[in-house]
């Protein structure tokens, strides 16, 4: 595909509230922000004639009159079957070989889900009014220089930012241990979204409900700022947090079941940076 064709397929996929800087960013983005191959395949800028070259190259023959969903169909069932070239999957297409080379199995998705379902329950278990034992919190989850910015919305709007990771940790706990607030995250695509940059940061954004007792007080947007520790390579530390709630009033007493996660572009952007 060409460059352009790229950074529009990036917009495509993420309603443009990504910005990417060269090709490498826009497939990363395109390939996190897609819900499976099917999906991305058909894509209008995924054309019949790119998969049906591709098709060749794998040594698969299709007839040339073959139609873009007949290729499609094709394709997946190559890539089901194991058999394509991983070394020429891999082959790099920059100098910074052993960078992409480490990124080919790791999938940001998996990652963040697996880490939303373990920080809402560890942060969750410190809510008396849930009975339950509260597991381990601390500023050991943090980086000393974590961010936090929290933003409330119901019939005033406050914001406050707090740096280091002692502050900002004690600032999430009284949420739940004083405040006795409950986060139930919306865990499926509309509300669950990552993308790992091309420098070690991992993004993870995701939207929920609030509840305290048995009462739905509103939603909530989350976004994580993710980097591994040096140490540990399955150990990934929070660099910073971007935390909004909005109280019912605030959402006009809308539908909040499962609430879609709902960014734009500006302030992700501005938590990249």
């Amino acid at each position: 595909m060409t460059e352009g064709d790229l950074h529009s397929l990036s917009d495509t996929v993420t309603n443009k509230m990504i910005v990417v800087e060269n090709v490498t960013e826009a497939m990363e983005t395109i390939l996190s922000f897609s819900k499976n191959a099917e999906e991305l395949l058909r894509r209008r800028k995924v054309q019949r004639e790119l998969i049906f070259k591709y098709l060749a190259k794998e040594g698969v023959t299709m007839p040339p009159t073959s139609e873009k969903h007949q290729l499609v169909k094709r394709t997946l069932e190559l890539w089901s079957s194991g058999t394509v070239d991983k070394a020429k999957q891999q082959q790099p297409t920059t100098s910074d070989s052993n960078d992409i080379k480490t990124k080919v199995c790791f999938d940001p998705l998996i990652l963040g889900q697996q880490f939303c379902q373990w920080f809402f329950q560890i942060l969750n278990s410190q809510n008396p009014s849930l009975g339950q034992h509260p597991q381990e919190w601390g500023p050991q989850h943090f980086w000393p220089d974590v961010k936090l910015r929290l933003l409330s919305r119901a019939t005033t709007e406050q914001m406050e930012e707090l740096l280091g990771a002692e502050l900002v940790s004690l600032r999430l706990l009284a949420l739940t241990s004083g405040e006795r607030l409950l986060f139930s995250p919306n865990l499926d695509p509309h509300g669950l979204r990552a993308l790992a940059s091309p420098h070690g940061l991992v993004l993870v954004g995701v939207a929920g409900t609030i509840h305290r007792d048995q009462t739905c007080l509103g939603i909530f947007e989350q976004i994580f700022g993710l980097v591994r520790s040096p140490l540990n390579e399955t150990s990934w530390k929070i660099k910073f947090v971007n935390l909004k709630i909005r109280g019912q009033d605030a959402i006009g007493g809308t539908e909040v079941a499962a609430p879609a996660l709902n960014y734009n572009s500006s302030e992700l952007q501005l938590l990249c940076s």
